[in-house]
């Protein structure tokens, strides 16, 4: 049976792919920066490998390892308070993706699944959803780590043989989801009325679980072998309708009110938060088909019942015990 190494394992998605994989009987080791105490260790072999980069020592964590789904990285962070944030980005993002590859070819490793990112394409799409044919464009000094990773892992297929699969994905949402999704989860539950009810965009997510079976069809695959895809949930949202579903599942108000684009993005400006606007008034869609042809994917859950379960575990969050 084929064993895997998740790296990031304790992390939003990590937590969520290693008890799938776990629950399907599949020998799943997940490698962390540290061990935590005994207490909170998980039913599933774990390694502490320290920081990711050009230096990490891998031989432990890949010993009788088939395949590696690679989460570990530097994540995009709001405010940023690296004195040269892409040197920061490159030594994680790709020195260390780069390590990893090199490490797991050596150790007889078949394949490695990447998890990209979107941001890889470029921060907001048009009348067109972003696709794999696309010229990347990354904007940021994550997205373009994130890409400089993929020629890295493409260089070390071509020299190595190993097998490498890039997958990029929008906004992964779910339970135990954070940033920008926890806040507007807790802006709406307090029913601090919001000015966005003239948005008229669309933006593609994946839930949580969406994405855990997307990246275990991707390892296991055989013709995901070399591929990169673009995944999400097959059906997209506004930021109005989301925050009226949301609203809706907490059986609250989404207090909604208009306000022309122009002035929130002068806000976010005057605010120095002018990226967080835009993520919310702008489109963001991707074309998931190649990947639902190719391999025969199907989402297992819908964005309602994405949206559902992760309401349900918000709110069950916020009842004081």
């Amino acid at each position: 049976m084929t064993s895997f190494l998740v790296t990031g394992a304790n992390g939003f998605v990590g937590k969520a792919l290693c008890k799938e994989l776990v629950h399907r009987k599949v020998p799943v080791r997940g490698s962390v920066r540290e061990l935590l105490s005994s207490v909170e260790r998980p039913i599933f072999d774990l390694v502490a490998v320290g920081d990711v980069g050009a230096d990490t020592a891998w031989t432990e964590a890949l010993h009788g390892v088939d395949v590696v789904i690679h989460l570990a990285a530097r994540v995009h962070v709001m405010r940023e308070n690296a004195a040269d944030p892409l040197a920061a980005f490159r030594e994680v993002n790709v020195a260390g993706t780069e390590c990893l590859a090199r490490a797991a070819a050596s150790g007889g490793v078949r394949r490695m699944v990447y998890v990209s990112s979107i941001k890889v394409n470029g921060e907001q799409t048009s009348a067109i959803p972003f696709a794999e044919t696309e010229a990347p464009a990354p904007q940021d000094p994550y997205g373009i780590s994130k890409y400089e990773a993929e020629l890295a892992l493409h260089n070390v297929a071509k020299e190595t043989g190993l097998e490498v699969v890039i997958v990029r994905p929008p906004l992964v949402y779910g339970p135990g989801v954070g940033g920008n999704f926890l806040r507007l989860l807790k802006l709406v539950s307090k029913g601090v009325p919001l000015p966005l009810a003239s948005i008229q965009n669309q933006r593609s997510m994946v839930y949580l679980d969406n994405f855990v079976d997307v990246l275990i069809m991707c390892a296991t695959h055989q013709a995901a072998a070399g591929k990169t895809y673009l995944v999400s949930d097959g059906d997209d949202i506004s930021t109005p309708l989301l925050i009226y579903s949301i609203a809706n599942l907490m059986g609250k108000h989404s207090r909604l009110w208009p306000l022309p684009s122009t002035l929130l993005k002068l806000a976010g400006v005057m605010t120095g938060r002018l990226h967080e606007v835009e993520r919310l008034i702008g489109s963001l869609q991707v074309d998931s088909s190649k990947i639902c042809n190719e391999l025969e994917w199907v989402p297992p859950y819908t964005v309602q019942q994405g949206l559902c379960e992760t309401v349900n575990w918000y709110v069950n969050l916020s009842v004081p015990k």
